[in-house]
């Protein structure tokens, strides 16, 4: 007689497109009803991709059928595809073929970004979305080794680079450009076009969306990048000690000048879980996020403790939301991942992510670093990059371009 583990056992053969992991493994199977030789199975599937669906749905059934089912019913569900309105919007766009720009920033350095990024990332194309991550911090490029794909070079197609690929995430970083211990002592102007380089001059596949991990702080790689695309959400990482949260209050900021959604706080090293015990206890503090969440009328999104899952994951480049994701970090990523995409559908609904109001206000035919005429400044104020309307006979006009 045919049972519910005779269902799953042979859904175990149905390899996710794009990962390792079964379907059963991911999760997706919710509901099974077996009835002698008939069963009908409903599977939650995150992506919204018709041939996506149509490939599962064969799958399945052939596996079914393998098993000995004669009858096979399997049903779908999925969100409604997203619209992509944020590159129909005014502004600039340099990449319109990527439909999300999501921001990953932080105060201070320090406080797990990167790791963030990547376990962001790989969460959500484990949900079923086309996804790309962007390591856009220059000085400190540790992406290549968190992906295990530190000493890969990416091929050369024509003037442009192919990204690498891993854990169904496309990646590019400056790391897997430079010779590996070089250090970077690069102006802000050079930093401005790496960034519009790394947008332009990669061949990304139309992805549902891009991670940008950004250098620390609120300077000239978050104004280019702002200006260079319409950035559908900006997450804030942060440590729970008042010395992070202060810096982290700069960062929020920054998005509200540089007019880029808030998504949210990710409050990193929140609590300690035993490896021993599965306990979890405060040493640095917890939630103490959620009050400046508050402030700026966002969320705090998730707390990830210190797990040394998370550190090994990241030394050994097998990330903790793919390798361990039944771990109470690796469900945390998940559940964060849901609550961006929630909020990147919402932020497209009410029109999209617009960068009109943030483009440089140079007049046409003048260099920005001219002294006979205005500097390029944001239409609106922005910390840390604002420059001065005139400079004085042979001093620099401030921008950072490294005129004199």
């Amino acid at each position: 007689m045919m049972t519910e583990e005779n269902v799953l056992e042979a859904l175990k053969n149905v390899i996710y497109p794009g990962f390792t992991k079964d379907i059963v493994t991911f999760g997706f199977v919710k509901d099974i009803v077996v009835e002698e030789k008939t069963v009908g199975i409903m599977l939650d599937i995150t992506s919204s991709a018709e041939e996506l669906h149509e490939e599962l749905k064969t799958k399945a059934t052939e596996a079914l059928k393998k098993a000995g089912f004669e009858e096979i019913h399997v049903n779908i569900t999925a969100p409604q595809a997203p619209k992509q309105m944020s590159n129909s919007v005014s502004g600039k766009n340099i990449a319109p073929h990527i439909k999300n720009f999501v921001m990953v920033s932080s105060g201070k350095g320090g406080v797990g970004k990167s790791t963030t990024s990547v376990n962001l990332a790989i969460a959500l194309a484990m949900q079923g979305k086309k996804v790309g991550l962007l390591d856009a911090d220059i000085y400190g490029p540790n992406i290549p080794r968190m992906m295990g794909v530190d000493g890969q070079k990416p091929e050369i197609e024509g003037n442009k680079l192919q990204p690498l690929k891993a854990y169904g995430v496309e990646i590019m970083s400056m790391g897997s450009i430079m010779e590996e211990g070089v250090a970077l002592i690069w102006r802000g102007s050079m930093i401005m076009k790496a960034i519009e380089q790394f947008l332009r001059d990669i061949l990304w596949s139309e992805l549902d969306v891009l991670v940008i991990d950004m250098p620390p702080g609120t300077g000239d790689a978050q104004l280019s990048l702002a200006q260079s695309v319409p950035i559908t959400a900006g997450i804030t990482v942060t440590t729970p000690q008042e010395v992070s949260l202060d810096d982290s209050r700069r960062s929020l900021n920054m998005f509200k000048k540089l007019d880029i959604p808030t998504a949210g706080i990710i409050e990193n090293m929140s609590g300690f879980i035993c490896p021993s015990c599965d306990e979890e206890s405060d040493i640095f503090g917890m939630g103490t996020s959620a009050a400046v969440a508050k402030e700026f009328e966002t969320e705090l999104m998730t707390r990830i403790p210190i797990e040394p899952a998370i550190r090994i994951g990241g030394d050994t480049g097998m990330p903790v939301a793919y390798h361990k994701p039944d771990s109470e970090t690796g469900k945390r990523y998940q559940e964060a991942a849901t609550k961006l995409w929630e909020f990147i559908d919402k932020v497209n609904a009410e029109g999209g992510a617009d960068n009109s109001g943030v483009q440089p206000t140079t007049p046409p035919g003048v260099s920005a670093c001219s002294t006979g005429g205005a500097a390029a400044t944001p239409a609106k104020e922005v910390p840390e990059t604002k420059a001065p309307a005139k400079a004085a006979e042979g001093e620099s006009c401030g921008t950072g371009c490294g005129c004199h």
